[in-house]
């Protein structure tokens, strides 16, 4: 009885270090998780310890101790098994495999990427965009005392407004201790293309499952105990149609061998405020979601399909055929969802692009783009390099379509962190930059520029606005040398830039005509590209008994 009770005290002492363990490092019931092989390993050797310890008071030698050698046998197994496992797992044997992983569609560039109104654009990065929530928060008095803006900023397109979200967390254990019981109030939003921030107060109740809690409403916790044998990845935290907030939580799914071949075969949705938790599988996801796939997994994988074509040893000796994604990637909203963006290169350090991807982060379609031209740091440098008197630093870039022409978007900050001022750098002509104070100055000197340079360049139709009024206001002035007339018509306060280098025929309209301008939509201003139908031209005009002009070529 005596040898039996301690046995029974020995085996309850361990479930309960092994309890705490698991309450602890939550690791997942699942052969393809490293962790899991670990913590069984972890467990046999202390137990064989354990048996080797009381056998040697003993005194029984334990080489001949059948038990002891079983259990250094299941030890050496696990090891071993581990090891070929991970081995049998690798590209270097399953090359073709990983290859396959993803499926590339080659796209014509101007089909795709359109000339988009800037207000679309995400103009900030993620840095920017925590210095600018940061400084929102400190003028929250009644929240910066208790609570800061998390680290977790997700870009997501809200209302096809590209923003970055990120929860507030309690400022210290102290302040968790005093506020856990009524949860976290708000979140912080910030308009990526405005570069306006907003502290949201939750409305219908508090954030109450976060990575930022303790004990069992944290958020890894909360996941685990429901959810004990899946394996979660880039958990991301988003809004729905209605700004309810929600974690979304990625499954890994291991598509070769035990723990090779990465992608997401399920997602779960945790709702931040009650915690109730959605299955789904990856392909049934909603529309509202834009982050299933992390950004590192989907660069992972197009580095996969370009270097290993024709096998694992070509990608490490010959390198024939070899592409990998060049340093750095940005995000772009297309098609209501947030897509990676990055550039494409050759594997022998070539300093241009063969071309660039965009990578769907929530089915993972994948679409390249053959546009040849200066890797996005040559960009970055030469956009520098017309600042460099003021010692800005350019952001990683965005690739827009301007004009028609595929284009580097770069915004350029101070050593605070804070945009000053916007460049614009051809792809294929690197040399040609432009940079402004504004979004609508640098497109309009890019334009220009681009003319200059012999680059013809093209507005999408789609994009432009019309209206017609009178002149009631109408001021000549020279930007980076080029004359503009700024108009405004009547019943307006809309200023109207038209530049006369475009647009020839504006110095024969005056104050009080009657006109029609196509126009696109900017910050400050709209951006005239035509007056009355015209455009580079010169017409002689008279006037009709109601004051509208009739041309005659």
């Amino acid at each position: 009885m005596k040898k039996i009770g301690k046995k029974a005290i020995i085996a309850l002492v361990l479930l309960i270090i092994a309890g705490i363990y698991y309450y602890v490092a939550l690791p997942a019931i699942n052969i393809h998780s490293t962790g899991f092989w670990g913590f069984l390993i972890a467990v046999v050797v202390i137990l064989l310890a354990l048996y080797a310890v009381r056998k040697k008071q003993k005194a029984v030698d334990l080489k001949q101790d059948k038990k002891f050698k079983f259990g250094t046998y299941l030890v050496g197994l696990l090891i071993a098994a581990f090891i070929i496992g991970s081995v049998l797992s690798s590209p270097i044997v399953n090359a073709k495999k990983y290859q396959q992983l993803l499926t590339v569609d080659t796209r014509e560039f101007t089909e795709d990427i359109k000339q988009v109104s800037f207000d679309k654009i995400p103009l900030l990065d993620s840095e920017s965009a925590a210095i600018i929530g940061n400084r929102k928060m400190g003028s929250m008095v009644d929240f910066a005392s208790q609570f800061e803006v998390s680290d977790t900023y997700t870009q997501i397109n809200f209302n096809d407004v590209p923003v970055r979200v990120a929860p507030l967390r309690y400022a210290s254990p102290i302040k968790w201790l005093t506020n856990q019981s009524d949860g976290i109030p708000a979140y912080m939003k910030i308009d990526m293309a405005t570069q306006t921030a907003e502290c949201v107060k939750l409305t219908n109740g508090t954030i109450k499952y976060s990575p930022y809690e303790y004990f069992n409403r944290n958020l890894y916790r909360h996941l685990r105990f429901r959810y004990p044998t899946y394996i979660f990845d880039n958990i991301s935290f988003e809004l729905d149609e209605e700004g309810t907030p929600w974690w979304t939580c990625s499954v890994k799914k291991f598509n070769i061998g035990l723990f090779g071949g990465e992608t997401v075969g399920r997602l779960v949705l945790c709702n931040a405020i009650t915690g109730e938790t959605i299955d789904y599988a990856v392909e049934d996801v909603p529309q509202w979601v834009d982050r299933v796939y992390a950004p590192d997994m989907l660069i992972d994988l197009y580095d996969y399909y370009g270097t290993l074509k024709h096998g694992f040893l070509n990608s490490v000796l010959g390198q024939r055929d070899c592409l990998k994604t060049t340093e750095g990637y940005n995000y772009i909203a297309l098609d209501d969802d947030v897509w990676v963006y990055t550039g494409v290169t050759s594997v022998t350090g070539d300093e241009s692009n063969v071309g660039f991807v965009l990578m769907n982060q929530r089915t993972k379609e994948t679409r390249y783009y053959a546009v040849t031209g200066a890797k996005e740091v040559s960009a970055m440098s030469s956009a520098e390099g017309q600042v460099q008197h003021l010692g800005y630093q350019a952001t990683f870039p965005l690739l827009l379509n301007i004009g028609n022409e595929p284009t580097y978007f770069l915004a350029l900050k101070d050593g605070a962190g804070l945009v000053k001022k916007y460049a614009m750098v051809n792809v294929q002509k690197y040399q040609v930059v432009a940079i402004g104070d504004t979004v609508d100055a640098c497109q309009r000197q890019y334009m220009t520029l681009m003319k200059e340079n012999g680059i013809e360049s093209s507005v999408n139709q789609e994009n432009l606005k019309e209206v017609t009024g009178v002149i009631e206001r109408m001021a000549e002035a020279v930007v980076d040398g080029n004359s503009h007339y700024y108009l405004v018509l009547k019943g307006s306060d809309v200023i109207y830039d038209v530049s006369v280098a475009d647009n020839l025929s504006i110095i024969r309209y005056q104050e009080g005509d009657r006109v029609t301008l196509e126009y696109t939509e900017g910050e400050a201003v709209n951006t005239v590209y035509s007056v009355n139908g015209e455009t580079l031209s010169i017409v002689e005009e008279t006037e009709d008994s109601n004051g509208m002009p009739i041309t005659e070529e």
